[in-house]
């Protein structure tokens, strides 16, 4: 009997803010290694032609929710999961605390992708995080490696990747859907509004 191929699943990560403070949150985009390039292509040809680096703190509000608006409209989401995590201010080994709450959002982001798969359970999963200032400590690395060996769902998970987010557009996008809680806080728009109009889901 064939055994079935089991999809590799990518997930990219960006932060807003700083491990262990306020504000600190997490945004997470997930899709299927073999439409990731649909996806970069669609956010792309979004931009500008001469555009460089996306970073959400450059750039205006009413400009970043355009651009998730026309993404969300041209049906580049409609299987992407999105996530924005937000982490309470807590004491602790900055490194570590952003691993853990790299690994919370990818467990919880996983769960919310099985639909896309039409299983019960998510593997072979490749994470992207963008290259900071938490990423480069040996603490960092030996929590996802503990992760990877005890914790749940994130068992799934086949390596973490470290990448500078001028290397890809992907990245960018999480970086937009990390800062988008900004909205929220600013009250202009609940969560169901956010979810709704740029396919986000907060955590």
């Amino acid at each position: 009997m064939a055994v079935r191929l089991n999809k590799k699943v990518l997930c990219f990560i960006d932060e807003y803010g700083t491990a262990g403070t306020a504000p600190f949150h997490l945004g997470a985009v997930f899709v299927l290694a073999s439409e990731a390039g649909r996806l970069d292509k669609g956010f792309s040809d979004l931009l500008e032609a001469n555009a460089n680096e996306i970073h959400a703190v450059n750039l205006t509000d009413a400009y970043l929710q355009g651009l998730l608006g026309r993404l969300r409209a041209g049906s580049h989401l409609d299987r992407v999961v999105m996530v924005n995590q937000k982490f309470p201010v807590q004491e602790g080994d900055p490194p570590v605390l952003y691993a853990q709450a790299v690994v919370e959002t990818v467990k919880i982001g996983l769960k919310r992708f099985r639909p896309v798969l039409g299983r019960d359970s998510v593997s072979n999963v490749d994470v992207i995080t963008d290259v900071n200032q938490h990423n480069n400590y040996p603490s960092f690395a030996g929590e996802l490696e503990r992760a990877r060996r005890d914790d749940g769902r994130f068992r799934g998970v086949n390596r973490v990747v470290r990448l500078d987010s001028a290397a890809s557009r992907l990245l960018q996008l999480a970086d937009v859907v990390a800062y988008a809680r900004k909205w929220i806080v600013a009250e202009e728009f609940n969560a169901r509004g956010l979810g709704e109009r740029f396919g986000i889901e907060l955590l």
